[in-house]
């Protein structure tokens, strides 16, 4: 697969947006918004939930980062970042399940919607690195 999709402005703007709130959410991991975020950590995870909001603060403004400076590897990135989307999805369902407060998501409802989030911010990020359509791409050939 390729490393590098051409991409249109407009997916460039997207990838810009979606850099900068990977980064403002891991800034927020790793300092005002700590307690909120334990509680996406599921019971199941075998380390302290405080530990886990700081390392994934860490991955998260990392790939802010990348999102926003990178030029190559725009697949890659890509695909990486849906894949942590998909690997911090039993957090949010955990705090749905759990019935816990944060962030705004002070009911069933709220926290019910923001499961159906999870799917856009992988397509989102897929679709704004190109490696949606380098997925296409890969599968018919």
């Amino acid at each position: 697969m390729q490393d590098t999709a051409k991409t249109t402005t407009l997916q460039d703007v997207g990838r810009g947006v979606l850099g900068a709130f990977m980064v403002g959410a891991g800034v927020g991991h790793l300092t005002f918004a700590r307690v909120p975020f334990q509680a996406q950590v599921p019971d199941f995870v075998p380390m302290d939930k405080d530990t886990v909001v700081l390392l994934s603060g860490v991955v998260e403004i990392g790939l802010g980062l990348a999102l926003l400076l990178a030029r190559r590897r725009k697949v890659p990135m890509g695909l990486g970042l849906a894949a942590f989307y998909v690997l911090v999805f039993p957090g949010n369902v955990h705090q749905y399940t759990h019935h816990l407060d944060a962030f705004g998501l002070n009911s069933d409802a709220k926290r019910l919607g923001r499961l159906f989030f999870q799917p856009v911010l992988v397509a989102w990020a897929l679709w704004s690195t190109g490696a949606l359509l380098a997925l296409r791409k890969r599968k018919s050939a």
